[in-house]
């Protein structure tokens, strides 16, 4: 069992290693790696929310097949995110944050709008955990993504090589390469906005 200071130090040196240019802001990872990036959406006609269990179904279903085809037989590293002003305890952690990745040990303090000169300045706690991939592992924390309860949820692998960003109507993912990106988007191109710019 790897110590929670050891997956830390991993996270953050692996971080730093493969996305230098980005901080863990999950939703700033698409401007930062725009040739690396391709959205799928959770539901057919680009339809943002669930309304009854069949969509759940399907909502949970590309989540899963998107992350089978990425990670099949891997550990998968897991990036939950709560916040604080600044003056709050950086180690504290939200009941649901905390129910939905009971493992997840603090490794970085970002600022997502550090030129900000308002008054209340906001800080994002990263938290991460290790998780033996298995399609159905991640459902709860994949549905209150999807019910907007959780956001800046970001998975990889152990080395990061490549990030999987579920958001409430879709995912993000940033391959290692645009030849990768390009194999899973030609793979799901039913999922993709019709968009130009693929959002």
């Amino acid at each position: 069992m790897i110590a929670a200071s050891e997956l830390a130090d991993t996270v953050r040196a692996e971080w730093q290693r493969r996305w230098p240019e980005c901080p863990a802001i999950a939703y700033q990872l698409r401007g930062c790696y725009p040739e690396r990036w391709v959205r799928f959406h959770s539901l057919p006609g680009s339809k943002r929310y669930a309304d009854d269990a069949s969509e759940y179904a399907t909502i949970l279903d590309r989540h899963n097949t998107v992350l089978t085809d990425l990670s099949p037989d891997v550990s998968l590293i897991i990036i939950t995110c709560d916040w604080t002003g600044q003056n709050d305890s950086p180690v504290q952690r939200a009941p649901l944050q905390a129910k939905l990745d009971p493992g997840g040990v603090h490794w970085s303090t970002v600022q997502p709008d550090p030129d900000d000169e308002a008054d209340f300045q906001v800080y994002w706690h990263l938290f991460a955990s290790r998780r033996t991939w298995r399609p159905g592992i991640l459902d709860d924390l994949l549905r209150a993504v999807a019910d907007d309860e959780l956001s800046n949820v970001i998975v990889g692998p152990s080395d990061l090589r490549w990030l999987y960003h579920p958001y409430d109507g879709g995912a993000d993912v940033i391959l290692p390469s645009r030849a990768d990106r390009d194999e899973l988007r030609n793979r799901h191109r039913e999922w993709l906005s019709g968009h130009p710019a693929g959002l």
